[in-house]
């Protein structure tokens, strides 16, 4: 027993430390206590997810390597940044709340007096390694230490391009709290966050930080950051309540009926953010495409159009087949169709949801032409539902 208690020891100490800690204790104990914990795994609403993308390997490997569709994947020119200073972000806002999205899910949110900032990513690649992996299609807006105090740092899940080793060990020296879904404190346990500043929450749970409310909510994804998948860290979606405001911001997730719920227990909300990158039709349960978002932000607002949706997770990472630029536009098309308003900052740029948030297009000066249909919305004389392809991006703007 003795040298079964070393072995396992050892092996712990050669686990490379961005692959974090396995929930254990207490910690586990209250996991196999949670009533979306079954079978030895967390489970998904309505069931669990693939956490494997559908289709051969073969056919998969096609795609990504395919030379045309590499090409499409990444900007034809440097993605325009706005330089964020501390003086934009250091008055308070005029109307009580404006985002930041910083690229990526990264958005610092400014809300009733207090700063929120959700899955901050501030380094080079997301990956386990320096080396390798999905490197930063733009550089950060700017360095974390200059974005000023944090009240509370929030966490989606566990997957390297929403929980980022630099930027944790980084704010683990601040006082800042830290508001994660239930099993993701051991990882952040092992970076240097005191167990004091966390607020670990299984879905429907609820913490007051300050004057916020933050309610962890239900989300359709998975997790896992080592060799191992063991589907005992929680994934969830997030509704931040100030005193005149609510915001809620998605995680990743598939569409599933859920945020109807989510939209009548907390809703309306002033602003969504939304995830609408990284789909694909290999793993379509666990993602969503730019038009579920839009449907996912009118079910959230009570089944019509209201609030400002901020899309996210697109235009940073590469990590799926579709073209670099597809979310934007294809955004852009179905929220008009929905008659929906929607943010398009560039990244680092702050605005207000209630006063004049940003509309520019602004990808189409740095992405080559996208060959996808776009549903375009009915007109005199035209149908709904049909489509123009082959779009050249450069001459619509």
């Amino acid at each position: 027993m003795a040298g079964s208690r070393s072995q396992s020891s050892g092996l712990r100490a050669l686990r490379p430390v961005a692959f974090g800690a396995d929930p254990s204790g207490e910690r586990m104990a209250r996991i196999r206590r949670s009533p979306h914990f079954k079978d030895g795994v967390f489970q998904n609403p309505g069931g669990t997810a693939r956490i494997r993308p559908s289709g051969s390997t073969r056919d998969l490997a096609k795609t990504y390597f395919d030379k045309d569709s590499r090409t499409r994947r990444a900007p034809k020119s440097a993605i325009p940044v706005h330089p964020t200073t501390l003086a934009d972000i250091s008055r308070p806002p005029a109307t009580g709340l404006r985002l930041t999205w910083m690229g990526h899910s990264s958005v610092l949110a400014e809300i009733d007096g207090h700063r929120v900032l959700f899955d901050p990513v501030w380094g080079e690649r997301c990956s386990p390694f320096p080396f390798a992996g999905p490197r930063r299609l733009h550089p950060v807006p700017l360095p974390l230490a200059a974005l000023g105090p944090v009240d509370v740092v929030v966490i989606s899940h566990d997957h390297y391009d929403h929980l980022d080793l630099p930027a944790i060990k980084a704010l683990a020296g601040t006082d800042t709290l830290f508001a994660v879904p239930l099993g993701v404190g051991a990882h952040l346990e092992r970076w240097g966050v005191s167990a004091g500043r966390l607020r670990e929450l299984d879905w429907h749970e609820t913490t007051e930080i300050g004057g916020l409310t933050l309610t962890a909510t239900p989300a359709r994804h998975f997790c896992g950051r080592g060799l191992r998948n063991t589907q005992h860290t929680l994934w969830a979606s997030w509704v931040v309540t100030g005193e005149e405001h609510r915001i809620y911001h998605s995680g990743d997730t598939g569409y599933f009926e859920g945020f109807k719920d989510i939209g009548t227990d907390h809703g309306p909300f002033d602003a969504t953010m939304i995830q609408v990158g990284a789909y694909s039709d290999f793993w379509p349960d666990i993602h969503m495409t730019p038009e579920e978002g839009v449907r996912a932000h009118l079910d959230l607002q009570g089944g019509g159009p209201g609030g400002v949706l901020l899309p996210i997770h697109w235009g940073t990472f590469n990590l799926a087949p579709h073209a670099w630029a597809e979310p934007g536009e294809w955004m852009k098309e179905a929220a008009e169709e929905a008659g929906q308003a929607v943010a398009f900052p560039r990244p680092g740029e702050p605005f207000e949801p209630a006063g004049k948030p940003p509309v520019e297009a602004w990808w189409r000066a740095v992405s080559g032409p996208i060959a996808r249909p776009w549903r375009r919305p009915r007109s005199a004389g035209g149908v709904a539902g049909t489509s123009r392809s082959d779009l050249d991006l450069a001459g619509e703007r």
